[in-house]
């Protein structure tokens, strides 16, 4: 998935080898996904370098680490990937006993639907997926069918994301966004398709200035990333669609081929104290999986609705999961078809 390339915050490029430093850890992330001081500081702490460079989509990522000899020690798949990548043997198991401070994960993610016993990953940011609009929309869209009025023609987008895409229709549908179904997916490709005429474009991050200049009225967006556009305008909300939207978390998992496994766990451990995870999710605008964490954050953001979803609303959320091969060959023939029509 193709996910928050804008947000702010630089993460540090490629750090270069440093004279003196033994020691290398191999980190690949998305882009601006930490503080502008968490590599720098981790390697003082740990008398190291760090090699950091980032990718713009989860399918990016796997296929840099499919041959495993890629080089990386450390990765952040999405929630939906983990286990794909533990059955292709890619992840290495973890060792509890190396990471003391998971004791300060949410309970939620202490034990999550994709890994319950943390055996491959550990619990990262999260975040939901809605609709970003004007103010000055009328009506405000509260649920998905409302993308299929006229209310909004040429003045809202979809994201440039098949999941995400296949996950409305189906939502507006009332099925789950994890469909394996064929008649459900050729449904759900039938209403894309029926809505084409009435959207602008399928854009993903880009269209954020679009909707703070006004010119785009209604956008389907990830909730961590309209944060940052309501922090730059006061005529935007965001709206979690009454029909049911997706639930996403990145985690942080060791590479099997990682050939510096007891730096990789410091890395884990680290990002896992509660000052250092609540300064990435403060410079980033992001929700933490920390617990502890989140108790360090500025109230406002702590309280924050869009980024930490009230019980009532998250009970429509549903977690994205893996899917069948099959179904997955069959969401890329009808997503072209769409994209095409």
């Amino acid at each position: 998935m193709h996910r928050r390339t804008f947000l702010i915050g630089v993460a540090g490029a490629l750090t270069s080898c440093t004279s003196g430093r033994l020691h290398r850890l191999n980190v690949y992330n998305w882009d601006n996904y930490v503080a502008r001081s968490t590599v720098p500081e981790f390697e003082r702490r740990f008398n190291c370098t760090v090699r950091y460079a980032v990718y713009g989509s989860a399918e990016e990522m796997l296929a840099k680490v499919m041959s495993g000899n890629s080089g990386w020690d450390v990765v952040f798949p999405s929630n939906s990937f983990v286990g794909p990548m533990q059955e292709l043997g890619l992840l290495a198991q973890l060792d509890h006993a190396k990471l003391p401070n998971l004791l300060h994960l949410d309970g939620e993610f202490q034990s999550p639907q994709w890994d319950p016993l943390l055996q491959w990953c550990v619990p990262y940011m999260h975040s939901a997926t809605g609709i970003l609009y004007s103010k000055r929309a009328s009506p405000s869209p509260r649920c998905w069918a409302d993308l299929w009025t006229g209310s909004y023609r040429r003045r809202m987008t979809m994201l440039d994301d098949p999941a995400e895409v296949f996950a409305a229709c189906l939502k507006r549908l009332g099925h789950s966004v994890n469909s394996a179904d064929e008649r459900q997916l050729k449904a759900a490709r039938d209403l894309a398709i029926q809505q084409k005429p009435l959207l602008r474009a399928y854009l993903n991050e880009e269209v954020r200035d679009q909707v703070v200049a006004g010119d785009v009225l209604a956008a389907q967006m990830w909730a961590q990333v309209a944060q940052v556009a309501m922090d730059n305008s006061s005529d935007l909300a965001f709206a979690f669609p009454q029909e049911g939207f997706p639930l996403y978390a990145d985690n942080v998992c060791i590479l099997r081929e990682s050939k510096h496994r007891d730096l990789a766990y410091e890395w884990l451990n680290y990002l896992l104290e509660p000052q250092v995870a609540a300064a990435i999710a403060t410079e980033i605008t992001a929700a933490t999986a920390n617990a502890s964490a989140r108790k360090l954050l500025p109230l406002k953001m702590q309280n924050n609705p869009v980024l930490y979803l009230d019980s009532e609303t998250r009970k429509r959320g549903e977690w994205f999961r893996a899917l069948p091969p099959s179904a997955q060959r069959l969401r890329d023939r009808y997503w072209t078809e769409i994209k095409s029509a």
